[in-house]
């Protein structure tokens, strides 16, 4: 049994900024699946994974007191006998290197969107390039665009799937930060923390992913390539030439394709250039890219030639270009999974990584390996996303990650990095997380149980977890070793994301403010509107809550559900007055009939 005892062998790289990013343009998030909330399922798989390497480590003392952050211990209120054994441990930095066999760094690590290098490299040249400062602009705007136009992102962009608020930049800048902090660690060990030195495997867990977002081309919750900018910061300040990014994600990543096509056209033409004489630029990285996707999911799903084409493209050689996209399939059992579709099929994603490194070049300290790790193809992932049955077993996450490894060891000195991509249900996340994580860690398949994440301890896992009102976790007695243990790294690491204050489109004029209309026999818009009124400025009389006490009326019911609003115009004198107001209506009163 072989395992990565070296507490720094591992980092996990976790920014709070990240959490800040999030929809504000009503209060109905049910249709939200990119949510900050994401991050604490990810919090819940790291914990978890330490719980259990930790139990198979050998090296690993159970008495030994890990390193806790000052400012986590304060959000997870425990029961007594949980919180007595979080009390005996000791406060000190950001990072808990002795006992635990994953070292883990919350990274305060920003990259600055308009004068970094790394970010030029990759979405153009800034200084001529309008996109980033768009960017900026859209989440500065967000509120005011929100309450003037409905929405903050501009058409023809995406209205369902790209959203932005105000502290959008900080969690974009730091899921940069993050990543590219992850970079340094493993090459250079420069971070926010020198015990990150003597790193060779990395994970950030960051949002919003970036697989989707080309050059500037915003798309699919990406606003710029997380992973990209990560792979040109290894490029330009760690002398890295030669990149393999493997993309497990359910979805195509074809903003990666993109950028790295870019990347390697130019940098063909450069050698061509030099090897006939001429002073070329500089020649930059050539890189492969290597993505198991659903070619029938998104942003396949409308079948767009070009599209469907680019996520079936397979090119290793010409024209300096080194694609392999390879579609997931469905099976009958995991046994067919592994022996027909695993062994066969998906192995190939790393022969032919393998095959680009040999054909470069050979292995060489210039290798760097990234995974784009989404775990949406999770066989626990909601339905939603998994319209088309192309589910992978949570082993998979483990083992594609250790053959991973093996080939880093191979071609990179054993160096590699995985960055958060997809992945929306907690449950994929928490088990292909917790699976991932292992697989950084272990080296021999003898060292794990794969029953770790089958459905029985997961759900123990998820309930021991869930939260009561108030932050307190839903158990009641003090739980098994391992997910007491999972409980303790978890109240370090998660915090919980800030609240949300949505911004309530307005109507053509404040309710407050609004003339006394003329009464009509068959109206009963009027009435319902100011009986709810009363009935909430009642309600709000007896809460203790200041902020509702200021509320308008027009907040108050842009609180109720959409299914209880409707358009409906103002007019007076045959003028139309406003364009848009809120019209509620209760299920048993029967629907106002429209005015002359």
């Amino acid at each position: 049994m072989s395992l990565s005892t070296d507490t720094t062998e591992i980092s996990v790289f976790i920014q709070e900024d990240c959490l800040r990013h999030r929809f504000i343009r009503s209060k109905d998030v049910s249709n939200i699946v990119e949510r900050p909330e994401r991050l604490r399922a990810v919090n819940i798989g790291i914990s978890a994974a330490i719980s259990r390497l930790e139990s198979v480590s050998s090296g690993f003392d159970s008495s030994n007191e890990p390193v806790i952050p000052t400012e986590s211990k304060s959000d997870i209120d425990l029961t007594d006998d949980l919180t007595a054994a979080l009390d005996k441990l000791k406060l000190a930095s950001s990072s808990y290197p002795t006992p635990l066999p994953l070292n883990l760094v919350k990274s305060s690590a920003k990259v600055e969107l308009l004068n970094n290098p790394a970010v030029k490299f990759v979405h153009g040249d800034i200084d001529g390039d309008m996109y980033l400062e768009n960017l900026i602009k859209w989440s500065k705007e967000s509120r005011d665009r929100i309450a003037q136009d409905g929405t903050e992102i501009p058409s023809p962009l995406s209205q369902g799937d790209l959203i932005v608020c105000p502290e959008s930049i900080d969690a974009i800048q730091g899921a940069l930060g993050a990543s590219c902090e992850a970079v340094d660690a493993v090459l250079g060990g420069v971070g926010s923390n020198s015990l990150t030195s003597r790193s060779k495997r990395a994970f950030a867990a960051v949002r919003p992913p970036g697989h989707h977002c080309g050059e500037d081309t915003p798309s699919g919750f990406c606003f710029v390539n997380n992973v990209a900018v990560a792979a040109a910061h290894a490029h330009l300040k760690h002398g890295i030439n030669r990149v393999v990014i493997l993309d497990i994600d359910l979805h195509h990543g074809n903003g990666t394709q993109s950028i790295v096509w870019q990347i390697n056209e130019e940098s063909y033409r450069n050698t061509i250039e030099a090897s006939n004489g001429s002073q070329a630029a500089k020649i930059g990285p050539q890189i492969f890219y290597g993505s198991l996707h659903d070619v029938l999911s998104y942003p396949c799903e409308d079948g767009k030639a070009e599209l469907v084409q680019a996520a079936s493209v397979s090119i290793h050689g010409p024209h300096g270009q080194y694609i392999e996209n390879i579609h997931l399939q469905t099976y009958q059992s995991e046994e067919e999974f592994w022996e027909r579709l695993y062994n066969q099929r998906y192995s190939k994603l790393l022969k032919k990584a393998e095959s680009f490194i040999e054909e470069t070049g050979g292995p060489s300290s210039d290798v760097l390996v990234f995974v784009s790790a989404g775990f949406d193809a999770s066989e626990h992932e909601h339905q939603s996303m998994q319209r088309h049955q192309r589910r992978v077993p949570t082993s998979f996450y483990y083992r594609f990650t250790r053959d991973a490894c093996k080939f880093a060891d191979r071609v990179a000195q054993g160096r590699i990095i995985s960055v958060l991509e997809g992945g929306y249900s907690d449950r994929a996340l928490i088990s292909g997380v917790m699976a991932h994580l292992i697989g950084l860690a272990s080296e021999k398949e003898d060292a794990i149980d794969e029953e770790w994440w089958n459905t029985q301890n997961l759900a123990a896992l998820e309930s021991t977890t869930k939260k009561r009102r108030g932050g307190r976790p839903s158990h009641t007695k003090l739980p098994a070793p391992w997910l007491q243990r999972t409980l303790e790294v978890l109240a370090t690491i998660d915090s919980s994301p800030p609240p949300t204050k949505p911004v309530i489109p307005p109507s053509s004029m404040s309710l407050r403010g609004r003339q006394k209309r003329a009464s009509s026999g068959n109206d009963s818009t009027g009435s319902i509107v100011k009986d709810l009124a009363s009935k909430s400025l009642k309600a709000e009389s007896k809460s203790n809550n200041e902020d509702l006490q200021k509320a308008s009326i027009t907040e108050i019911i842009g609180d109720t559900s959409d299914s209880l609003l409707s358009d409906v115009s103002e007019k007076s004198n045959g003028q139309v007055q406003g364009k848009k107001l809120p019209r509620v209506i209760l299920k048993l009163s029967p629907k106002p009939e429209s005015e002359s």
